[in-house]
């Protein structure tokens, strides 16, 4: 216990002094700079999250953008997870289905915003519809990487005592592949949030990624830097909620409990 705790007060220490030195160089580079609208100050920007905090703006799109950002999971989840179950688990719909998969990944959900536009015009549906792409593919190839990654001897085991298939997917497959689906899920979240300020920037009238734009056009560096932050500071809150659920529901996976 106590060599835990100090290997904790150890990584906050590391943590405040990289914080540290990056404030400063931050600092010196913008004072060096002398252009508050190419780069403003760090004391600039915590006085604009300050007062965008006071007025409630800060909160107000940041929960915009989480929502969307939950909706979006929950859809690519919906659609990346069974796909996956099934495609780890039969090679001759992987044969058909990978293709395609291959096909669509390396285009990027901003490319679709063009097209995007026309078919669900500007609000809520497009950004949600661009974010839902952006998660739902390392969502789904980490699923299949995780069922192909089940030991065989547990399958083989389940069904020599006569197990049916749909019990050994559900109480076998699924537990042995959920440390690989969750860490699937970060990414795809990762991958979500990437995505926001392009799907906001350019379909959305609210969200982070509309106020970035929107003080951009102002010339308030500041304030773009501060909503830049919150996209920041959302992505690393969600991230560290999925690996407390990680720890949670696979405690026994090693890999789970050190990311």
């Amino acid at each position: 216990m106590a060599i835990s705790s100090s290997s904790r007060f150890g990584t906050v220490i590391a943590y405040v002094r990289t914080m540290a030195v990056f404030i400063a160089v931050w600092w010196a580079v913008s004072v060096w700079t002398s252009n508050l609208v190419l780069l403003p100050t760090p004391f600039a920007v915590i006085e604009a999250i300050v007062d965008l905090a006071r007025d409630l703006e800060l909160f107000v799109q940041a929960g915009i953008s989480l929502g969307r950002m939950m909706i979006s999971l929950a859809l690519a989840s919906l659609l990346a997870i069974p796909l996956g179950l099934l495609m780890g688990l039969r090679r001759t719909l992987d044969d058909i289905v990978d293709p395609v998969i291959e096909l669509l990944r390396p285009i990027s959900g901003i490319a679709w915003i063009p097209l995007a536009l026309f078919i669900f015009g500007i609000g809520n549906a497009l950004p949600i519809f661009i974010m839902t792409y952006a998660a739902f593919f390392p969502i789904l190839l980490g699923t299949v990487a995780g069922v192909r990654g089940v030991d065989r001897g547990l399958i083989d085991a389940a069904r020599t005592m006569g197990v049916p298939r749909r019990t050994i997917v559900t109480r076998v497959v699924v537990p042995a592949a959920l440390p690989s689906l969750l860490v699937a899920v970060r990414l795809g979240v990762a991958s979500s949030w990437t995505a926001v300020v392009a799907a906001e920037l350019i379909g959305a009238p609210s969200g982070l990624g509309y106020a970035v734009e929107w003080y951009r056009e102002l010339l308030m560096t500041p304030q773009v830097m501060a909503f830049i932050a919150m996209i920041g500071v959302l992505g690393y809150l969600t991230d560290t909620s999925l690996r407390a659920l990680a720890q949670r529901f696979t405690p026994w996976a090693a890999d789970a409990r050190r990311m």
